[in-house]
């Protein structure tokens, strides 16, 4: 019976450094943004996974509303996650420069060539507050959580992947709002491009 305990005890404890190291992660992101530090800020991203993320979610939203009137034909699914997948990701990675990111982590501001739209700061998150910041996060994947940035999902989220030496973020979870607005950003550069 003691030996239970004794294993029981040691995994609430290793349960609690690995969400208190991810936790400790958010605090150096959350502050990084606050003080416009961009270096710091992208030291902390993986940014391979956060553009595939942002595709991702621009693309779907993208089939949709081609979808919208009339079922999408295979043809313009294959086409959609070819060329949209592309545009999307040039629309992205000028999202993604250093400073930009950080403006969306500070300001909330999204701005892309054609469109800019608003979601909610990360820097909003008090996370010396640690029951509040604890109610934020879900896990997503063993080595995933997602941090919510207002009340309910709807309001969007950044996700932390555990990567080598540490949590880095790894996606933005933006509100269907604003993935509607970047969604007929790449409609109208389709149609300005042929």
């Amino acid at each position: 019976m003691r030996w239970f305990f004794g294993t029981l005890v040691t995994l609430v404890v290793c349960l609690g450094i690995y969400v208190g190291s991810a936790v400790v992660s958010l605090r150096g992101l959350v502050d990084a943004a606050r003080a416009g530090d961009a270096a710091e800020v992208l030291a902390r991203t993986d940014t391979a996974r956060l553009r595939r993320s942002l595709v991702d979610q621009i693309v779907t939203a993208y089939l949709k509303q081609l979808g919208r009137d009339r079922p999408v034909r295979p043809l313009e699914r294959l086409a959609a996650n070819t060329y949209g997948s592309s545009v999307a990701d040039a629309m992205i990675a000028k999202m993604l420069t250093r400073e930009n990111l950080t403006a969306i982590l500070n300001r909330g501001a999204i701005s892309t060539g054609g469109a800019s739209t608003e979601v909610q700061r990360l820097t909003e998150i008090d996370t010396s507050k640690v029951l509040e910041t604890l109610r934020r996060i879900s896990p997503t994947k063993p080595v995933e959580f997602l941090i919510r940035l207002g009340e309910n999902a709807d309001a969007g989220g950044v996700s932390l992947h555990f990567q080598g030496d540490g949590w880095k973020l790894s996606g933005i979870q933006l509100p269907a709002a604003a993935v509607q607005v970047l969604a007929q950003d790449l409609v109208n550069s389709r149609g300005r491009n042929g």
